[in-house]
């Protein structure tokens, strides 16, 4: 079982990674490598002690050569321009995510023609490719067959590779599975250029005794899911089979992971209620209009449904969500009473 990891390693990709070595298999068989492809990644990592696992380091579009020359069984494709950088360079995003996706779906393609197996290759959407159109309002709760009206550059790139996912599947040419993520929080780390990011950095830069911006208002509502479950639903979907019946993934149409709805104002109390007053005064309102009109933009109340079936959840509440990176980033926090 040979995998690739885009983005491997990045928050969620290197993720992903620790469960896979930790598990040693997928799909009941044991990974005799597992490749990581990241443009930025770390000269030494802790990956480079696992012997099973390679790093491909450098654009992906120009490395697709090098990680096909093996067999591929699977791909994770977790590599992405995120949000507010598409909306400032449209060129970055098309590139980044529409042209490299459908170049990597060729090379699985031409891996098939070739007789070398057809590749599982899944793909991390966004819930980004929603957005209130003024001749179709956004639902109060969208599922999956809510029409996708995205109201950024990253998000109707998200919605291109999803429909060539979906063609590329029906013709045979590889196992494309689509799974829209939520916003993934607590990260860990430093700010991106995504304009979700304030939703980590309002509760792990105070965590870590350093002031946070806090963009948009109170009142705003997020979707969000732990680093946990994210990683949880990728894999569940991946190695789901396909049919009807439980348990199983049927048609070519995304999986909405599931999502814990909670405004900015309940994560701040949150954060106050188990850290405690200084910490949370460490958040400072800096209000930015385009960031909050992009985070506004997207739906709050995501249908479960379709995630549940494949017996994923959404976290509890979002005091277990920052419980959560207070136990998995103990040194990235600075103690508190």
């Amino acid at each position: 079982m040979r995998i690739v990891i885009t983005g491997g390693h990045g928050f969620v990709g290197s993720a992903l990674a620790d469960e896979l070595i930790a598990r040693g298999s997928f799909r009941g068989q044991p990974i005799d490598a597992l490749v990581l492809a990241d443009k930025f990644a770390p000269e030494v990592s802790r990956f480079d002690e696992v012997p099973f696992v390679r790093t491909v380091r450098g654009d992906l579009a120009e490395q697709l050569p090098a990680l096909f020359a093996e067999p591929v069984d699977a791909v994770f494709h977790l590599a992405s321009a995120v949000s507010a950088e598409c909306e400032r360079d449209f060129d970055l995003g098309i590139n980044a995510n529409l042209l490299t996706t459908r170049a990597l779906l060729e090379a699985a393609r031409a891996q098939q023609a070739a007789g070398g197996g057809q590749a599982m290759v899944l793909f991390s959407s966004s819930v980004a490719v929603y957005g209130p159109d003024p001749a179709l309002p956004l639902p109060e709760v969208v599922s999956e067959t809510t029409l996708p009206t995205p109201q950024s550059s990253y998000g109707s790139q998200k919605f291109a590779c999803e429909q060539f996912f979906a063609d590329y599947t029906r013709k045979g040419f590889v196992d494309g599975r689509v799974v829209r993520l939520m916003t993934v929080a607590i990260r860990p780390g430093k700010p991106n250029a995504a304009a979700s990011s304030f939703v980590s950095g309002i509760i792990r830069e105070p965590l870590a005794g350093i002031e946070a911006p806090c963009p948009v208002g109170r009142h705003v509502l997020l979707a969000i899911l732990s680093p946990r479950r994210t990683v949880a639903g990728l894999l569940a979907v991946a190695e789901a089979e396909r049919g009807d019946g439980p348990g199983q993934l049927n048609g070519r149409i995304p999986v909405n992971l599931p999502a814990l709805t909670v405004s900015v104002g309940e994560m701040l109390d949150a954060l106050r209620a188990i850290a405690g007053d200084a910490v949370a005064d460490r958040v400072v309102e800096q209000p930015d209009p385009a960031i909050e009109a992009i985070v506004q933009s997207w739906p709050a109340r995501v249908d479960g449904t379709r995630a549940g079936t494949l017996g994923l959840t959404a976290d509890p509440d979002i005091s277990a969500v920052i419980r959560q990176y207070l136990e998995d980033h103990a040194d990235a926090v600075q103690p508190f009473a």
